[in-house]
């Protein structure tokens, strides 16, 4: 198949699930266009059947914002024409189903009737889309699309309460492609440069914006550490990482706690971790969690959204409500005070993690393209 990807080229969740989607489609020999902004960050072009296509915004006074939506409608017309793409694969609603939409509209006027697959990541359903000013064009957008997928039946569910849907909607999960996971020798020197001997880390990897409760995790942490020797490694930059020192400080921990910042050793870190935690406001699925639990690290999560889809309860850690910070310690004390139980859970949770292997999920979207062509026809 010849399938055009729109996404965000950033190091967001979704950006990253559309990428690692198109690149293991074309190691299947699929041809792979991708219309977005910048090249996608994971984009690996070793593989011949992967192509980038630039959407180039020309930068006018008259607009005070730059019309991203008429750019990429008319790259995706461009595309389509130019290279027969079969269909159009779509993250996000806003804006990218809707100027997808706008590409079929033209290229109906040549005789061209391009399919479109909207995948929905989250935001663009629970915090954007259901703000007045965009429901109508996220309804109109999902509405218009001729198949619709979320990553989780709880963003399905979401997207049913908040709008009038009349497509069928699809559960297809995010994934882990487990042959990129190589085996990592287990770097002592590394380990005793987060850790002194005998200390639990605990990790935490986000954007750190307010929704993922950073100062949760430290609170949690806190508590932790009273009972067990431990470090916390926080991963990545955003809005609360000031409040977030503040606060360390405030608690008398700021000497056990590292902020790494953004980091690409993100995989090595969660390997070397003992206990992973995600107290967010919300998830929409909980990717990070997935990413921890493959590399066999429990997770002390709350239990918004997708994650209790992908974090089970008492098996690969525990689930909380969220902001129940003491709930959070208890289970996190529990887990981490008996190595042979720390052992199990970590057996756990990598075991629980194929059922969202790449193997597993990828037909399913080849499926959903064949079926999609073929009513196309």
């Amino acid at each position: 198949m010849n399938i055009g990807i729109v996404c965000y080229p950033t190091y967001g969740g979704s950006g990253v699930v559309a990428t690692e989607l198109g690149m293991a489609l074309a190691q299947k020999g699929h041809q792979i266009h991708f219309v977005t902004s910048h090249q996608p960050v994971k984009l690996n072009f070793l593989n011949h059947n992967l192509h980038f296509h630039e959407v180039f915004v020309e930068n006018y006074p008259l607009f005070h914002y730059q019309p991203y939506n008429l750019a990429l409608s008319s790259k995706l017309v461009e595309s389509v024409e130019k290279y027969k793409l079969d269909l159009l694969h779509v993250h996000y609603a806003i804006p990218h189903a809707y100027a997808a939409y706008m590409a079929k509209q033209m290229l109906k006027d040549i005789g061209i009737d391009i399919p479109i697959v909207t995948t929905l990541h989250g935001t663009d359903i629970t915090l954007v889309g259901s703000h007045p000013v965009y429901k109508p064009a996220v309804e109109f957008s999902i509405n218009h699309s001729d198949a619709v997928t979320t990553v989780s039946q709880s963003l399905k569910n979401d997207t049913l309460r908040l709008f009038s849907i009349k497509k069928e909607i699809e559960v297809i999960y995010n994934f882990i492609d487990f042959e990129k996971i190589e085996a990592i020798e287990k770097d002592e020197l590394l380990r005793c440069n987060l850790a002194d001997p005998g200390e639990r880390i605990m990790t935490h990897v986000s954007n750190l914006r307010p929704v993922k409760r950073i100062l949760d995790v430290l609170r949690i942490f806190h508590k932790v550490q009273q009972q067990i020797p431990a470090k916390l490694i926080l991963v990545g930059d955003g809005p609360d990482k000031e409040k977030a020192n503040l606060l360390a400080k405030e608690l008398g921990i700021n000497e056990k706690v590292l902020f790494l910042g953004k980091s690409d050793e993100i995989r090595k870190i969660l390997y070397l971790t003992d206990l992973f935690l995600l107290p967010s406001e919300t998830e929409s699925f909980g990717l990070a969690a997935l990413e921890a639990m493959a590399e066999k690290t429990p997770v002390i999560s709350s239990n918004t959204g997708g994650l209790p889809e992908v974090n089970i309860h008492g098996v690969t850690g525990f689930l909380s409500n969220v902001g129940d910070v003491d709930d959070m310690a208890k289970n996190a004390i529990y887990i981490l005070e008996n190595d042979q139980r720390l052992e199990e859970f970590k057996n756990n949770a990598y075991e629980s993690a194929h059922q969202f292997s790449i193997d597993k999920i990828l037909p399913k979207y080849e499926e959903l393209y064949r079926r999609v062509i073929k009513n196309q026809m």
